[in-house]
């Protein structure tokens, strides 16, 4: 709310070529209260001083020479952009008062100057430009806030579950009241752990270890971008992410074999920054998968669940340091482009046991054209 002191503080501008009239007029707000009362005689000059001082109110004769009031009003158009001229003209002119209302003025004052009527007037205007201010103020606020919330968003979910979230009302309810859960009948699941990170680190400060940890996974990210993977989420020192969705592909398997060693040679090169011998074991695994969102707005997260992120994830935890474990459903999916080395049949808890390889790395051709 405009509280009586921000009104009789607003900052007012008097604009007449008539010295007269602008001591009159001083005299009459200075009388009642008001502490911030500009005036200029040169009517050339209203668009530069308000440039300069942005007034909350402008008291504008219409009749002057050079530049009439009218002409004044265009200028400052230029300024205020969100189309509200803080103006209240002074004419003596009846017809001007309708004309100079279309022009933008919020209100009129009629000659000869009656001092109950300046002073309500100004009064009314410079509360209602104060309310539009803070309106503004806030708006830009609700607005800043959004935007914050919606990268939040971003941050911890795919971007396109993000989009679907946006303008819902359940979102800040404790939880959904519509379930979001999408099938997908042939996805590509990756997870990527760094092998024995726990001893790495338990010499190293706290802060140490989550700068590394950052370091990693931001380049995890930017490789998992480029292939055009999704990235699900981190568990402490794994990673795990889809290709396949939400748009299905053909080359999904393809896209997750590029990103895994893509992946190797990441942490080759952080090795080579830091002076250390981390190394990334990856599994891999093709076939369908349910995704959707779980929690509550406090910490949801979007999740994939089913089989094939199961054995996907237990490709990861039987592969081998520094290697691709994949499925057999993955290798028929890569064909002659990839070098693959068939490891043989293992046991999976609680599966029965499945043929694997290793993905030992790309063909020269192929990697030629990665490269070019």
């Amino acid at each position: 709310m405009v509280s009586p002191s921000d009104i009789l503080n607003g900052k007012v501008l008097i604009v007449d070529d008539l010295e007269a009239n602008v001591l009159v007029l001083e005299r009459m707000l200075r009388g009642a209260g008001y502490v911030s009362v500009a005036s200029t005689m040169d009517s050339s000059k209203v668009r530069e001083l308000h440039l300069q001082h942005r007034y909350d109110l402008i008291l504008l004769d219409l009749q002057m020479p050079d530049m009439d009031g009218f002409q004044v009003m265009e200028s400052l158009k230029e300024i205020e952009t969100g189309g509200y001229l803080p103006v209240l003209v002074i004419t003596a002119e009846p017809a001007h008062k309708l004309r100079a209302l279309r022009a933008g003025a919020k209100d009129f004052l009629s000659k000869p100057l009656d001092l109950a009527e300046v002073l309500m007037r100004v009064h009314n205007m410079l509360e209602v430009r104060l309310l539009h201010l803070e309106t503004k103020r806030l708006y830009d606020q609700v607005v800043e806030q959004q935007e914050v919330s919606e990268q939040l968003l971003l941050n911890v979910l795919p971007q396109f579950v993000a989009e679907r979230l946006k303008g819902r009302p359940e979102v800040i309810a404790d939880s959904f009241t519509q379930v979001i859960a999408d099938s997908f009948p042939e996805t590509t699941v990756l997870f990527a752990d760094i092998v024995n990170f726990t001893e790495f680190s338990a010499a190293l400060e706290p802060q140490d270890v989550v700068a590394m940890l950052n370091e990693i996974f931001t380049g995890f990210d930017r490789i998992c971008e480029s292939r055009g993977l999704q990235r699900i989420k981190t568990i402490g020192h794994a990673y795990m992410a889809v290709a396949g969705i939400p748009v299905l592909m053909a080359d999904h398997a393809v896209r997750a074999a590029h990103m895994a060693l893509d992946l190797i040679e990441a942490m080759d090169r952080f090795n080579g920054r830091h002076g250390c011998t981390l190394k990334v074991r990856i599994g891999i695994n093709t076939g369908a998968v349910v995704a959707g969102i779980i929690g509550t707005r406090h910490n949801f997260i979007y999740d994939l669940w089913g089989d094939t992120v199961t054995i996907a994830s237990m490709m990861e935890s039987h592969g081998v340091s520094g290697q691709v474990h994949v499925t057999e459903s993955t290798r028929r999916k890569l064909s002659e482009p990839f070098l693959l080395e068939e490891r043989g049949a293992i046991d999976l808890k609680g599966k029965s046991p499945i043929n694997t390889w290793l993905l030992t790395g790309r063909s020269v051709e192929i990697v030629a054209a990665t490269t070019s």
